[in-house]
């Protein structure tokens, strides 16, 4: 079936859909099917998004919300006319209604992280294969880390020499996270919510705040980028600031399966805004060179930076000038995130988007939680989870 008869509809009227998805439809243009719908738990935001999107995508998709059997979310699903579903909705709320749009035989495309742990992503994984990817339903996790440019560009370097053998990393992420910003000010995030996972964490929206919710990306960009798996971690988390709650600190060491290792920072306790400047990024160095990958804001359009740094030698092995090239990549992750996975409905499957690579991004936040220093084998809390 072409795009342009399929009918797709959003779930969820947060942040991200108004700035990130809804603009990613509209750049994608006839490359994605048409929005027939949207649903949110309450009229207001759901009329709020619909505004939105006629004025981003010039068309009118109707309205779901909870309270109206005629118009709630079960109505939106039954709809034959209706063949994918994009989910952006809490962490929390978001698996059950993966399945719910499943079982209505949608195709679903759900924001990151796959779940609020591992052991609770494993056993969705292993439903949906048992159960709904046999009837050849298409489910699909939203990383926009794993597919931008920037990330591929980097790991293309890498696979191809440039900077010879990888012998270890450095990720680094230091936020500033006050009660005023934007994504903070939100009731998922402020109003706790009980979430039964493993290791009970009692009254919390899950393991880890921030740290898992944004966390996945970093993790997910260096699953793209090194060349070599990441086995093992141990690391310390902490809470800094008490607003955020559970934890709002890690600082980890990875080792990789071809014995390379680094250091895996991330943080949403800068004390200023200052602090989110200093030391930040990843930098893959090897026997022969090194590549940082920085996000650049401070331009008309937010950029991944890539330098890549590639020694060279005489036939004596004496070291000569480096070799320099610098590649910008404007952010494009939601839009190709996208267009995957609409390329795949029409059978253009490339493979992004994988459930057990999401499992992977949410293991590696989830051993730093844990570790207390201890290491952690990440291939081993996969596999038994």
């Amino acid at each position: 079936m072409s795009a342009s008869n399929m009918g797709t509809a959003i779930l969820g009227a947060g942040i991200f859909v108004k700035e990130a998805h809804l603009p990613a439809l509209q750049t994608l243009g006839p490359l994605a099917p048409k929005l027939k719908a949207v649903y949110s738990r309450s009229e207001k935001s759901a009329r709020e998004i619909a505004t939105e999107a006629t004025a981003l995508l010039n068309t009118t998709p109707d309205v779901y919300f909870d309270g109206n059997p005629s118009l709630n979310l079960d109505a939106l699903l039954a709809r034959s006319d209706i063949s994918s579903v994009i989910i952006v909705l809490p962490i929390t709320q978001q698996p059950s209604i993966v399945f719910k749009a499943l079982a209505a035989g949608k195709h679903v495309l759900s924001e990151k992280p796959i779940a609020a742990d591992v052991a609770s992503g494993a056993k969705l994984i292993a439903q949906y294969e048992a159960q709904y990817k046999p009837m050849g339903l298409m489910w699909r996790v939203a990383e926009n880390w794993e597919v931008e440019p920037g990330h591929i560009a980097a790991g293309r370097a890498i696979a191809a020499g440039k900077i010879g053998k990888v012998t270890f990393f450095s990720s680094r992420t230091v936020n500033f996270m006050n009660k005023d910003s934007k994504w903070y000010k939100t009731p998922w995030r402020t109003i706790p919510d009980i979430w039964p996972v493993s290791g009970s964490i009692g009254l919390n929206q899950y393991q880890g705040g921030f740290l898992l919710d944004a966390g996945v990306h970093s993790a997910a960009a260096l699953r793209v980028i090194l060349p070599s798996a990441m086995t093992h971690l141990s690391g310390f988390a902490s809470l800094n600031k008490e607003w955020l709650a559970p934890h709002d600190t890690i600082n980890t060491i990875i080792k990789n399966a071809d014995g390379s290792h680094g250091i895996f920072e991330l943080s949403f306790a800068a004390p200023s805004p200052s602090r989110s400047d200093v030391g930040g990024g990843i930098v893959i160095t090897g026997t022969d060179g090194w590549v940082q990958v920085q996000l650049i804001h401070n331009v008309e359009q937010p950029v991944f930076r890539i330098t890549i740094k590639s020694a060279t030698r005489d036939a004596n092995g004496v070291l000569g000038p480096e070799k320099e090239e610098v590649i910008d990549e404007p952010l494009r992750g939601v839009e190709l995130e996208q267009a995957s996975f609409f390329a795949a409905l029409e059978g253009k499957d490339d493979g992004l988007g994988s459930l057990l690579g999401a499992l992977k991004d949410v293991a590696i936040i989830e051993a730093a939680l844990k570790s207390g220093g201890e290491l952690i084998d990440l291939e081993k809390l996969v596999s038994q989870s």
